[in-house]
């Protein structure tokens, strides 16, 4: 398991690199200045965090009411993460219509665009994270064996 502050890094590590890479790349593909896709970009960064947060717990309250338990199937955890990107998107949307001044479609694709950035990026971020950071392993199959 990782520790709180390992979290805490990895967290910031992750939406920091994220925005150094993501705003140059975006400004540069939809003619944008920087700074607006910068805004927009860090604006998008803590909806993201906050839904992640409200909506892991909605989720998990949801499941506990509909099965009495919280562990998610493959099929679930498909639905977990298309649910949470559409509830981002709905809730991300009208702000990058409204603060770039272009059509609801063209927020669309610049949010699929960039939801499709971050799941790459995110892919590639955990992978290297854990070379850098890797958990220590720790055998807990003695705490769990019975004492009889």
């Amino acid at each position: 398991m990782r520790t709180t502050k390992d979290r805490i890094r990895h967290t910031l590590g992750f939406e920091v690199i994220g925005l150094m890479i993501f705003v140059p790349l975006a400004s540069l593909i939809s003619g944008f200045d920087g700074q607006l896709v910068g805004s927009m970009a860090v604006v998008g960064s803590i909806i993201a965090m906050l839904w992640n947060y409200f909506y892991n717990w909605m989720f998990d309250q949801v499941l506990l009411k509909l099965r009495g338990k919280v562990d998610k199937t493959v099929l679930l955890r498909i639905l977990h993460a298309f649910l949470f990107e559409a509830g981002l998107l709905s809730l991300y949307l009208p702000m990058i219509a409204w603060y770039l001044q272009i059509s609801l479609w063209s927020a669309f694709v610049m949010g699929v665009s960039m939801a499709t950035f971050y799941l790459v990026y995110a892919f590639f971020y955990n992978w290297i994270y854990d070379k850098v950071f890797p958990v220590l392993k720790v055998d807990f199959s003695s705490h769990y064996k019975s004492k009889a």
